[in-house]
């Protein structure tokens, strides 16, 4: 193959720089990135050589080597954060018509969920919101753990903290109910209210290592994560999640993911909603 590069990039770069990339995020992350993405990997990547003072991409990847550290702010350059509040909201109807009934109805009154790949934070506080509006959270203990590879956006979900564009679609009620709006020098901006925050544990985790939890969950939402791992690892993940579920617990897939050819430790519910198989 001959080598091609755009001469009126500040860097060369390569299509063996773009291999050494995707070799570099599969093997830290399990992430495919197509070959189209050659673009988009260097112009996400073009700013760390540029803040590191690096003269090459040559360099950058002796930097990476010499600091391993440094894989945190490669993940962050080159991952996808696109969420929204309420995102497929036929799965949080799911939660209040199928699955709060059902726990309510074996008499339990401890719920245990996770975000895996919560991104800026709007899918476990719409699960907060979710939980908090079915009215059963007074006497129930309801905790959801939220995980990201990228160290960013986790931080900004921590914060709480949104422009007021990023609501404005939610009803009034909700507005008024979840979210206090700022003033002054924070106008536009809206920060959800503590019993949310309250509710969500937010840690880094990256799927390809160890996970630390040891609590079982009831319900996992693992949407639009998958589609960037290969077959293999899809199944991986998939077996791993299904061994920290509780006997019949839920996991919750984005629109165009698809368990049917990578596991057989889940059953279709309908709805990319599906339920662990009870052996």
């Amino acid at each position: 193959m001959v080598e091609s590069t755009h001469t009126n990039r500040e860097f060369e770069f390569t299509h063996a720089h773009f291999v050494k990339v995707k070799d570099e995020l599969y093997d830290y992350a399990g992430i495919v990135l197509a070959e189209h993405k050659m673009d988009m990997a260097y112009n996400r990547l073009v700013r760390r050589l540029r803040e590191l003072r690096l003269n090459s991409f040559e360099d950058y990847f002796r930097y990476l080597d010499q600091h391993p550290e440094e894989f945190t702010q490669f993940i962050n350059a080159l991952t996808t954060n696109l969420t929204a509040f309420f995102r497929e909201r036929h799965h949080f109807e799911f939660i209040t018509q199928r699955i709060l009934p059902e726990l309510a109805a074996k008499s339990q009154r401890s719920l245990r969920v996770w975000s895996a790949g919560c991104s800026l934070g709007e899918e476990p506080y719409s699960i907060a919101i979710t939980l908090q509006d079915a009215m059963l959270t007074r006497g129930w203990d309801m905790k959801i753990l939220a995980t990201d590879i990228d160290s960013k956006v986790l931080a900004s979900a921590q914060s709480g903290e949104y422009s007021f564009d990023r609501v404005k679609a939610l009803p009034d009620a909700t507005l008024r109910k979840w979210f206090l709006r700022g003033k002054g020098s924070r106008a536009g901006q809206v920060k959800v209210r503590q019993p949310l925050q309250d509710m969500i544990t937010f840690r880094h985790l990256n799927l390809m290592h160890e996970w630390p939890m040891k609590t079982a969950f009831d319900i996992i939402f693992c949407r639009n994560v998958m589609i960037y791992f290969d077959q293999a690892t899809q199944s991986r993940l998939l077996n791993r999640m299904a061994s920290l579920l509780t006997p019949g617990g839920y996991l919750f897939v984005g629109h165009s993911e698809s368990l049917a050819r990578t596991t057989t430790e889940f059953a279709l519910v309908g709805g990319t909603t599906y339920r662990k198989v009870q052996s």
